[in-house]
């Protein structure tokens, strides 16, 4: 199946090309700073317009996003050819090493629901105080592992 070419023109304001693709116009001005995406074209009042093409790459970026793929992952899928068939192992490559992030993810999820589900355990509000405050404050007061990064862990 071929899909008519969409138009380079550039003819939609920033609020129009975030409504038409889902994107927020904060969002769309982050790719641009980012390199996902670069408008084409300013009018006479300076302002960005935007083609049709980019809407449907801001679409392609807002679907990979939805997926939790990072910029980086996102950067490589737009540089790749859908006719080049060496570029579908390149793709096929890509979504496996994002898979793997995605099962490391859920492992992490899976650990941090069995430590959610054993605090709350913990307190059914019948003391007169909470155990699940209790807890909490013990681990503020606990040193944090040198193994550990001190912050979140994503892949993004």
């Amino acid at each position: 199946m071929t899909t008519a070419p969409l138009s380079q023109t550039p003819q939609h304001r920033i609020g129009e090309a975030a409504r038409r693709s889902g994107v927020s116009a904060a969002n769309i001005r982050y790719y641009e700073r980012e390199g996902l995406l670069q408008p084409q074209a300013r009018g006479d009042n300076d302002y960005r317009l935007y083609s049709e093409s980019d809407i449907h790459r801001l679409r392609f970026v807002r679907q990979c996003r939805a997926m939790d793929m990072s910029l980086d992952e996102v950067r490589t899928l737009l540089g790749l050819d859908l006719n080049n068939k060496a570029d579908c192992a390149t793709a096929s490559a890509a979504l496996d090493e994002h898979l793997g992030h995605v099962r490391q993810s859920l492992t992490e999820l899976r650990a941090l629901e069995k430590d959610l589900l054993a605090l709350r355990k913990r307190c059914d509000g019948s003391d007169d105080h909470c155990h699940i405050i209790e807890a909490l404050h013990q681990r503020a007061d606990a040193a944090l592992p040198e193994s550990l990064p001190a912050g979140p862990r994503r892949h993004v």
